[in-house]
């Protein structure tokens, strides 16, 4: 597993509330990567970084079983002339360990890569994992996706 440190970075997307139990987060995170595509949210967020989609999981009320709430969008210099209904999360630097989700971006890849995680005994801080969509992501029903855990340090 890698160990890495990232920079902090500030995230401007669509957001929703939700939680692993009672299936709700299989519901609400397919309903919030269509709202992101059929709304072209891209061309939504100005001064983005780059390319690269990010998905943050954040503001956990506990562990992975408890509500918390996942942001898609964009790294971007910075949250002036966001639009009022995007939402935007600055995540601070923190440790984190790599995990690659690799397949069929769009059906269980992701997913099933989570259920490793879950399984694991990492040190996790529950502050903000986040999921990168970079080049390799660009064709989803045959790519990779980074899935980065914050552990304690």
């Amino acid at each position: 597993m890698d160990h890495f440190r990232q920079n902090g970075l500030l995230v401007a997307g669509i957001a929703v509330r939700t939680t692993n139990s009672n299936g709700k987060a299989m519901k609400d995170i397919p309903q919030l990567w269509n709202t992101f595509m059929v709304n072209d949210i891209k061309s939504k967020i100005p001064s983005k970084v780059d390319e690269t989609i990010y998905a943050l999981y954040t503001d956990y009320e506990g562990d992975h079983t408890q509500p918390y709430t996942i942001v898609i969008g964009y790294a971007v210099q910075s949250s002036a002339n966001i639009p009022e209904d995007l939402t935007v999360k600055s995540v601070p630097a923190n440790k984190y360990v790599k995990f690659t989700a690799k397949g069929d971006l769009t059906k269980m890849a992701v997913y099933e890569c989570w259920e490793k995680i879950w399984k694991t005994d990492l040190k996790r801080t529950f502050t903000t994992d986040i999921e990168v969509y970079g080049e390799k992501a660009t064709n989803p029903t045959d790519g990779e996706a980074e899935i980065w855990i914050a552990i304690e340090s």
